[in-house]
């Protein structure tokens, strides 16, 4: 890493910033290594960037976390401590986010604020931010104590109301259902800032829904229906249950929360079971809600920035693809193989889908399909053995030219003769596509091993979650 930790720390950071990992636990690790480093300049890059990647305190505190398993030591290095302290500084042109943050996310990975301000010895740059700190180490009177130079008063004045808003909410007895409202109205709380007892109240979770971003609204559809909040047998009900069907139905809500539509179908499922994949959380479902969220998720198609690459997507059609997919336990793998080739039939230029029946039979799917279409496209033929290695040898037999195939299927990963690397070296030299790519996605499975490891043009998906597809779009792309 010596010679090229600076890029490795601009690489994670160009990762992280443009929205290409599935998730930040992985980036945020790889950002504590090179912070660990016993080479000075990947240390400084990893420190520098720290603000940039992780952009909460749960990101801050994994880092922490992550550090602390790395480090031989038990003690805080200096520039350890000037980077965290750099990261609550880096709010101090909003003193207020910092303010939200700090109360919203107060603990995650067995680390609090207080803990890593009083590790890291922060000096505050500003008086709104040193407010922020008095409050965590010490508490609302004690932040409020101190008297403020006039040019600053305006930020600290209001950095104090927020958080003075946020301890009466603490504070709020269960019977003050108003008074709750009224803070979180005028404070913008979110829910994390609202005492456990107030959250069975139709009341509270109305005012949390109108100010909701897209996402939060969707994962909490089913516990604001579990409290009878969306019946249109009476006025308040009504309004809410249309105000999540304009929100669901709105084209510019769904584009500027860049929500996959693999991601609004996990959310369609959930809801339609009525009921949660854990704990005892049940509701009664809403059709018109039903229909709303499967609106969203053909609208969200249009969303999706296509790769142009030209693919062959393999399915699997056995009667055990109705087993539910290893990650998203609503969903069997034969809706989910039908919701990507839907999505990659829909977005990109070039695609064939090919099914695992009588040998390989071309299954005719368009853009102009549905998930029901597709489905009974699917379940009404016979079919065989997933042999991994076929489609490389169907576009060999047929002089087909494909940058991208895809294989869709439950557990079984089957090949015969040839091995699925084999045969797509042998496409390649065929066809002279010498990137061309296979991903194997084995829906319902815990683990398997298709893919070559020393070809980085191979890759095999364990399981299928909301992660998935964006996974599998980095891979195509050359990201990953």
């Amino acid at each position: 890493m010596t010679d090229q930790g600076e890029k490795v720390v601009e690489f994670i950071r160009d990762v992280s910033v443009n929205g290409r990992a599935c998730k930040q636990n992985t980036t945020i690790y790889a950002l504590s290594v090179c912070a660990r480093s016993n080479d000075l300049k990947t240390k400084n890059a990893a420190y520098r960037a720290l603000s940039d990647i992780c952009r909460i305190p749960t990101h801050l505190f994994e880092f922490v976390k992550y550090c602390e398993n790395e480090s031989a030591g038990s003690g805080w290095g200096r520039a350890h401590r000037v980077a965290i302290g750099k990261w609550y500084n880096s709010y101090k042109d909003k003193p207020k986010k910092l303010a939200y943050h700090v109360t919203k996310y107060q603990s995650r990975h067995s680390w609090n604020h207080k803990d890593v301000l009083r590790l890291a010895h922060i000096k505050p740059e500003t008086n709104a931010i040193s407010k922020v700190i008095k409050y965590i180490v010490k508490g609302l009177n004690e932040a409020k104590s101190d008297p403020v130079p006039m040019a600053d008063n305006g930020n600290v004045q209001e950095v104090l109301d927020f958080l003075e808003g946020v301890e009466k909410a603490k504070k709020c007895p269960r019977q003050e259902i108003e008074s709750m409202k009224e803070l979180i109205a005028l404070h913008e709380l979110a829910r994390e800032h609202v005492p456990t007892t107030m959250l069975d109240s139709v009341e509270i979770w109305s005012v949390l829904f109108r100010q909701m971003p897209m996402t939060a609204m969707i994962r909490n559809l089913g516990k604001m229906s579990s409290l009878q909040m969306f019946q249109s047998d009476n006025e308040d009900g009504k309004f809410r249950e249309d105000l999540v069907i304009e929100k669901l139905g709105s084209e510019t809500i769904l584009k500027n929360a860049k929500i996959h539509p693999f991601t609004i179908m996990t959310a369609w499922y959930q809801y339609q079971a009525g009921r949660g994949d854990k704990g005892k959380l049940s509701w009664p479902v809403n059709d018109r809600i039903v229909n709303a969220l499967e609106g969203a998720f053909y609208k969200a198609f249009e969303f999706v920035e296509p790769t142009n690459k030209r693919y062959l997507l393999a399915v699997d059609v056995s009667g055990s693809m109705t087993a539910p997919v290893h990650g998203s336990s609503h969903i069997t793998c034969r809706d989910a193989s039908a919701a990507m080739m839907l999505l990659t039939t829909k977005t990109e230029k070039t695609c064939d889908v090919l099914a695992f029946s009588e040998n390989f039979t071309k299954l005719d799917v368009s853009a102009t399909d549905n998930m029901k279409s597709v489905i009974y496209k699917c379940s009404s033929l016979p079919f065989q053995r997933t042999d991994c290695s076929l489609p490389m040898q169907y576009a060999c037999k047929h002089k087909k030219e494909y940058d991208v195939f895809v294989v869709y299927t439950d557990s079984e990963t089957f090949f015969g003769n040839m091995h699925p690397s084999k045969a797509l070296e042998e496409y390649r030299k065929y066809s002279g596509i010498l990137d061309s790519r296979l991903i194997v996605c084995g829906m319902a499975t815990n683990g398997f091993s298709i893919a070559d490891p020393s070809d980085k043009f191979m890759m095999d998906v364990v399981g299928f979650d909301t992660n998935a597809p964006k996974a599998m779009a980095s891979f195509v792309k050359g990201e990953l």
